[in-house]
């Protein structure tokens, strides 16, 4: 019984220290490099990283913040969210969610698959390949809502500039998604591993 306290209280403290993360990278410049007028967010590595240590629950829970936090950004923090904002509140509000919700569970889902087939000890490949597929995951989602909700808006159509679609989403994507992609690979696979190793061995939960 004491056991299982002590895991549930580890998941909680966990939970809330990764929330306390999402919160401060989403309201200081540490969640975000700025490269002239273009914005590359990290905030989705403690989302990946709770995905992978505690599971997709925690991961959609976790993406839900990162969410929210997307949310309230576009309340001036954010030109291109306060653009969208301007023109739809509510399919704004459901491309900062939806997309990070989403990302965050099949997050988990995707580390549960691979370390099944994952034989190795490390499971190198499993955290790896999940911490990649959060950044993908995460702008393909939200790029997608972009442009199902607001694709034909004058807005972006303005921004295409008479380009085609798939020039236009490799120009939109571009830098942004290369480096979200390398850091989260990086990072978020390093991170959680040392973190999953530690607190499997002091409480082996079951996500």
């Amino acid at each position: 019984m004491n056991k299982n306290i002590s895991a549930k209280t580890s998941r909680m403290a966990q939970l809330a220290i990764l929330t306390a993360i999402i919160l401060l990278m989403g309201f200081t410049p540490i969640g975000f490099l700025h490269v002239g007028a273009v914005e590359i967010t990290f905030i989705m590595i403690p989302v990946i990283i709770g995905a992978i240590v505690m599971g997709p629950g925690a991961g959609a829970f976790l993406g839900g913040m990162f969410g929210l936090v997307s949310f309230i950004q576009c309340f001036g923090m954010s030109a291109f969210g306060g653009a969208l904002l301007g023109i739809q509140p509510v399919f704004t509000f459901l491309i900062c969610m939806i997309p990070r919700i989403l990302m965050g569970w099949l997050c988990g889902l995707i580390f549960r698959g691979l370390i099944r087939v994952d034989r190795t000890k490390s499971k190198s490949v499993a955290y790896c390949v999940t911490s990649l597929c959060g950044a993908l995951l995460n702008t393909t989602f939200f790029v997608g809502g972009v442009l199902l909700f607001f694709g034909q808006t004058d807005y972006i159509m303005g921004l295409r500039g008479g380009m085609n679609l798939l020039a236009f989403i490799v120009a939109f994507v571009g830098l942004n998604g290369l480096v979200e992609a390398i850091v989260c690979f990086i990072v978020a696979a390093a991170i959680s591993k040392a973190l999953d190793v530690i607190m499997k061995r002091q409480f082996p939960l079951d996500a």
